[in-house]
């Protein structure tokens, strides 16, 4: 029996797959489980509307995460700390330090999408990676100044 696959499926396919089989493996598992549909010509055109939907929606999104990915280059992050001796900070700025001073200047960005080798531990000026999409990064110079 041919069924589309609705998710990915170990050993199986992948969402939006046409693969073959057994009649009682997909009436009795991966239909009711709401896994693949039967393969007919009305769940192919579906299949078809709804991948060109999710290209769309994936195309808009790329695009604005592109425009978000330039307006934070554009923008420099001061931030202040206690510094020591020889500009070495007291503790340290992390990616969690990093989003809040973003949130400040009007940017919502999650600390996990924020790139940090390792903390933040002197003063001066750095450049960090923020991974908003599979394949947009932007680059944001942090600026730490004494308090």
């Amino acid at each position: 029996m041919k069924v589309i696959l609705k998710e990915d499926v170990k050993n199986l396919g992948t969402s939006g797959s046409i693969v073959n089989v057994a009649n009682g493996y997909a009436r009795n598992y991966l239909i009711p489980l709401n896994l693949a549909v039967e393969a007919k010509m009305k769940n192919l055109k579906a299949l078809e509307h709804e991948k060109r939907m999710i290209e769309e929606k994936a195309r808009k999104i790329k695009g604005a995460t592109s425009d978000l990915a330039g307006k934070l280059s554009a923008a420099d992050i001061v931030i202040p700390a206690k510094a020591g001796e020889e500009e070495k900070l007291f503790g340290s700025i992390t990616s969690m330090d990093i989003a809040e001073a973003l949130k400040a200047k009007g940017f919502e960005i999650d600390k996990k999408k924020i790139i940090l080798d390792e903390p933040i531990k002197r003063l001066g000026s750095f450049t960090v990676n923020i991974k908003l999409h599979t394949d947009i990064t932007a680059h944001v110079n942090v600026i730490v100044v004494p308090e």
